[in-house]
């Protein structure tokens, strides 16, 4: 009977001790607050760098994975999912400027469907692709200004349609930013010039 009561207090206390958080201060002068797994940083913690960066939130392996939030030492903070100690699915960025980029992640980049709002009022929503606009997405300027189309490394390039604050508008091709290749400009009383665009000038 004692030997069953004994056994039974072991297992109560190995059960606490895997749920206490556990310090560790490193040579470095960082310090880990949370839980560990055989000796690793496993389940919930506060890692806090030398420079003041830290992260809190889920660890498997040693690694960043799950939920968590990364307070850079300029001020910068990101609050979503890592894996494998980078930016990886859903997120959120708040970046010193005040810009803020809510979407997806992909090994440390905005990858996927996002949206980026800058500080100014301007945003960006649609496709990234390795931390740039790429794919299909619109572009709102703070003076009304509107870009719906395809974008490539961060220009406007592909089929597009700009939207004017005075009502014109231009639907075509696009290279680099420019209006370039066959368009239709459409101005506020109806007129149109429909045809070839070189570098943003109408020629045809």
């Amino acid at each position: 009977m004692k030997k069953l009561v004994l056994q039974v207090l072991l297992a109560c206390f190995i059960f606490l001790s895997s749920s206490f958080a556990e310090t560790i201060t490193y040579i470095d002068g960082s310090i880990y607050t949370g839980e560990l797994k055989d000796g690793v940083l496993h389940g919930q913690g506060t890692y806090i760098f030398p420079d003041g960066e830290q992260y809190i939130g889920e660890w498997k392996d040693g690694l960043y994975n799950g939920h968590g939030t990364y307070t850079y030492s300029s001020g910068a903070i990101y609050i979503g999912e890592f894996i494998n100690h980078k930016e990886d699915g859903q997120g959120t960025f708040t970046y010193v400027s005040g810009d803020i980029y809510v979407g997806e992640w992909k090994e440390g980049s905005k990858h996927g469907q996002g949206t980026y709002t800058y500080v100014s009022g301007e945003k960006y929503v649609g496709e990234f692709k390795d931390g740039l606009y790429h794919g299909q997405g619109s572009y709102t300027w703070s003076d009304g200004k509107k870009y719906i189309g395809e974008w490539n490394n961060d220009e406007r390039n592909g089929q597009g349609t700009m939207i004017y604050p005075d009502g014109s508008k231009y639907v075509g091709e696009w290279i680099d930013g420019s209006k370039h290749g066959h368009g239709t400009y459409t101005f506020p009383d109806g007129e149109q010039y429909i045809g070839e665009w070189n570098d943003g000038e109408f020629v045809n």
